[in-house]
């Protein structure tokens, strides 16, 4: 439990070098690799985003993982995230990769089945639905789980319809 308390410079400098290293290595990359890097559009890009924050929290703060390992590890998690982005232009390997997103809501109509099959409780949808002022459920036009796992809602305006565009992907049931 000491150890916790201890404070040496060679102990703070390791940590502002690591910092410093793996700081210019996920900006070098990010760069090279380019904003999809930490974008959210799939569970893939979610995943790199908290494998890439693991390894910079572990690089830092860890004595068992020097610099160098730390660089590696970044610089290969980002060559992951390239091939997976490649590969999934292939659209049979997209649909093994890849969740659909899911109807929540037709109109005002809840799906329930849709509901449990994408574990979505009433509460979160009705808390999404808050978060996009809905007042009235015939105000909405469809509540989509996306593939990350965010809710989007799509009101009614003007009486307009959705484009198909707009739907192509997603799993109605």
């Amino acid at each position: 439990m000491k150890e916790w308390f201890e404070f040496t410079y060679d102990g703070l400098g390791a940590i502002i070098i690591s910092a410093i290293g793996i700081y210019v290595t996920v900006i070098v990359m990010t760069r090279i690799c380019g904003k999809r890097s930490f974008s959210k559009m799939s569970s893939f890009d979610f995943a790199m985003t908290v494998a890439v924050g693991s390894i910079i929290a572990t690089t830092i703060l860890s004595k068992s993982v020097n610099l160098m390992y730390g660089i590696v590890g970044t610089i290969t998690v980002y060559l992951l995230q390239i091939g997976a982005a490649y590969i999934r232009r292939n659209d049979h390997v997209k649909k093994v990769m890849d969740n659909k997103p899911l109807l929540l809501m037709d109109g005002p109509i809840i799906l329930e089945d849709n509901l449990r099959k994408g574990r979505v409780a009433k509460s979160d949808l009705r808390a999404k639905l808050r978060e996009a002022n809905v007042t009235e459920l015939s105000e909405v036009k469809a509540v989509i789980f996306e593939t990350t796992g965010d809710i989007s809602v799509l009101h009614k305006k003007h009486n307009r319809s959705i484009e198909n565009f707009i739907l192509e992907d997603v799993a109605r049931k």
